[in-house]
C-alpha cells in the first residue's frame, strides 16, 4: 500500500484512488452547456413555455454553468425525471410527460452523438495516471455518466488501459449513494478504508464519507464557476499535486 499526499495532508496505506470523470477529467461543461440547451429547445418546441424554466433546473443562469446543477453532477434519469415533472405540470398525465421527455434526450444525443470530441480531456491526466499506475496504485472513474460515454471517452483519449473499473450511473444507483463507492471498491478488490476520491461536486465528498473512505481530494479546474469544495478533505490546484509515495 501507499501513502498519498496532498500539500500538508498525507493518506496512508492507499490501494486505490477513483477519479470522478466531468469536470475531474474532462472539460465537460462546454458539451453539457449545449446538451442542456438542445434538450430544452426540444421540450420548448412540443411544450411551449418551459424552455427557460428547464434550463434553470438544468443549470444554466445568469451567472453561467452551475457545476452544481442538475446537467453537471445529476445521472440522465435524473434530468429525465426532473424534465418531465416540468412537463407535467402543465397538465399532461404523467406517462404522457415521459414519453415526451425520452423523445426529446433522444433526439438531442442524436445531434450531439460524438461526446468524446467535445468532452476534451484537461491537461496531465496521462502523465499522472501513469505515475500512479507505476506506485502500485489501482485507478477507476466513478462518473453520473452512462458507462458508455465514460469508456468511450477513455478510448478516445487513450486512457482505458489505466483504469481498472468503471462505474457508471444506474437507475436506481447514483452518487451520493455510497453502494456506488463500495461497489467500485468490490471490484477492485479493495477496502473502502484504502480508498481515496477525487471529484469536484459535494456528492463526490458526501459518498467518499458516508462510505468510510480513507479520503477526498476536490479539484477546482474543470469549470468556468468554480464549484463548492468545502466538504472535500483536501483541495488542490493541478491533477499532479496528488504525490505517491512507497
Amino acid at each position: 500500500m501507499v501513502t498519498v499526499v496532498c500539500h500538508d495532508r498525507q493518506f496512508e496505506n492507499i490501494s486505490a484512488i477513483l477519479f470522478d470523470k466531468d469536470g475531474t477529467l474532462a472539460h465537460s461543461e462546454p458539451y453539457l452547456r449545449h446538451l442542456a440547451q438542445r434538450r430544452a429547445r426540444l421540450i420548448d418546441a412540443q411544450i411551449p413555455g418551459v424552455g427557460e424554466p428547464l434550463l434553470m433546473a438544468f443549470g444554466l443562469d445568469e451567472q453561467g454553468f452551475n457545476p452544481a446543477g442538475l446537467t453537471a453532477v445529476g445521472s440522465r434519469q435524473e434530468n429525465k425525471i426532473a424534465a418531465a415533472a416540468y412537463v407535467a405540470e402543465t397538465g399532461r398525465c404523467w406517462l404522457e410527460s415521459l414519453e415526451i421527455i425520452n423523445q426529446a434526450f433522444q433526439e438531442a444525443d442524436q445531434v450531439m452523438q460524438n461526446k468524446a470530441k467535445e468532452t476534451v480531456v484537461l491537461p496531465g491526466v496521462a502523465e499522472v495516471f501513469d505515475r500512479l499506475r507505476r506506485s502500485h496504485l489501482k485507478l477507476g472513474v466513478v462518473s453520473s455518466d452512462i458507462r458508455e460515454n465514460i469508456e468511450q471517452f477513455l478510448d478516445f483519449y487513450q486512457l482505458r488501459d489505466y483504469i481498472q473499473i468503471i462505474q457508471g450511473a444506474e437507475p436506481h444507483l447514483t452518487k451520493p449513494n455510497p453502494q456506488v463507492f463500495w461497489s467500485a471498491c468490490e471490484q477492485l478488490g479493495v477496502s473502502p478504508q484504502q480508498v481515496l476520491m477525487v471529484g469536484d461536486a459535494p456528492g463526490d465528498f458526501t459518498m467518499a464519507r458516508n462510505a468510510q473512505a480513507a479520503g477526498s481530494i476536490g479539484v477546482a479546474w474543470g469549470w468556468s464557476r468554480p464549484p463548492n469544495l468545502d466538504q472535500a478533505d483536501v483541495a488542490i490546484a493541478k491533477l499532479d499535486e496528488i504525490q505517491a509515495i512507497g
